[in-house]
């Protein structure tokens, strides 16, 4: 068997031409407490890009190969309790030692990947190897800002900004299973799709003010009464939306923050968070049982991950530019793996210098026939 294997590597801060696609990359190897897995499926978040670039608090420490999740247990060359070879798994890309995957450690945009035993999650039959990769970092956000905290009620009146994104869309999918009513913030004309995952109405920033939109439609907000405006802004934008989220919210309304795409230091405007009894609920990132319940949902098809493209390793860099420029809706999927892929149907958009991966839905039925291989030991 080789010992080097495909990898997406990033061997320096900067554009996106610093990602390269290396041949040669040393294959992992398995070691006490953690395990070797060959990777079916992983995506791209937000994330991703600013790791890339380089962020002013934080550097990355080691040199590694993008991003992350979604995957197959394949060589576990040493014991590790409760997990057996072909297991079908997903990895939480957070190491509670070391950081997220990515970013201080190697990632899973390669072939081959190293996970501590306590990073695998069960996937259940009925989740593809698609889904699951798309459910860290986003949903699994969404997720915990939503249902966790319990932040949205049934009628709410729910406006999302940058909804076309990852945590975007998973916003709208749980928001509308949890009986709210949607307000969509979005910079491009992709009404269709929106509302196709269950939102009322959708606005293109870039033409519209949506402050005011909201309260041209729904009234000034009061504050002897519970009149105009509405219920909850989900922000993970800051920058220049931060003050105007505020002056369309209701009294007792919340502004949900899990990030801030476009600047952490907003100007601030305490005067709407007193006079209106606002509640500001900030969420941080997600846990194990945020990726259970979301895999559960999709078994029971109360939920399904909206997946823009589905492209191949070479093609990585692409759909991060395609994420950094706001040119999907949803999630971009990277399959390292395409030798046992039969064609199937197409997914994603007709784009010019991207030539789309055939691909099953659901990728379990493919690879489920290829059975468990023999592996050596190391010892």
């Amino acid at each position: 068997m080789s010992e080097t294997m495909r990898a997406l590597v990033l061997r320096q801060h900067g554009g996106l031409e610093n990602l390269t696609v290396v041949q040669d990359h040393p294959r992992p190897k398995a070691k006490a407490g953690a395990v070797v897995i060959r990777v079916r499926a992983s995506s791209f978040n937000y994330h991703d890009v600013f790791t890339v670039q380089g962020m002013p608090a934080s550097r990355c420490r080691c040199r590694f190969y993008r991003s992350r999740y979604g995957r197959r247990d394949r060589r576990n060359r040493r014991r590790v309790s409760g997990w057996k070879i072909g297991s079908r798994v997903l990895v939480n890309p957070l190491n509670k030692k070391k950081g997220l995957m990515g970013e201080m450690l190697d990632g899973g945009m390669a072939e081959y990947c190293l996970v501590e035993a306590d990073q695998l999650i069960a996937m259940p039959d009925g989740v593809s190897f698609e889904e699951a990769a798309s459910l860290p970092v986003a949903y699994g956000t969404a997720h915990r800002m939503l249902i966790t905290h319990n932040t949205i009620r049934k009628g709410d009146r729910v406006l999302i900004l940058g909804a076309s994104g990852g945590v975007g869309t998973g916003c709208v999918i749980l928001s509308k299973l949890l009986g709210a009513s949607h307000r969509l913030r979005q910079q491009r004309r992709e009404d269709g799709k929106l509302k196709a995952m269950g939102a009322d109405e959708a606005i293109n920033y870039k033409e519209v003010d949506f402050s005011k939109w909201a309260i041209e439609k729904y009234g000034k907000p009061q504050r002897r009464s519970y009149e105009g405006g509405v219920d909850v802004v989900i922000n993970f934008t800051g920058g220049d939306t931060w003050v105007p989220s505020l002056r369309c919210l209701k009294r007792g309304g919340s502004l949900l923050v899990c990030g801030a795409t476009a600047g952490h230091d907003p100007k601030e405007d305490l005067r709407y968070v007193w006079s209106f009894e606002l509640k500001v609920i900030g969420s941080n990132s997600f846990y194990e049982e945020n990726l259970t319940d979301l895999m559960k949902m999709i078994v029971e098809k109360k939920i399904k991950p909206v997946i823009d493209e589905v492209l191949t390793l070479d093609q990585a860099a692409e759909g991060l530019r395609l994420i950094r420029d706001r040119e999907v809706i949803g999630k971009v999927v990277v399959v390292p793996d395409l030798s046992n892929l039969p064609a199937a149907a197409w997914r994603g958009r007709a784009r010019s210098g991207v030539s789309r991966v055939p691909v099953l839905a659901n990728l379990f039925n493919c690879f489920s026939r290829r059975g468990q291989e023999e592996v050596s030991s190391d010892e």
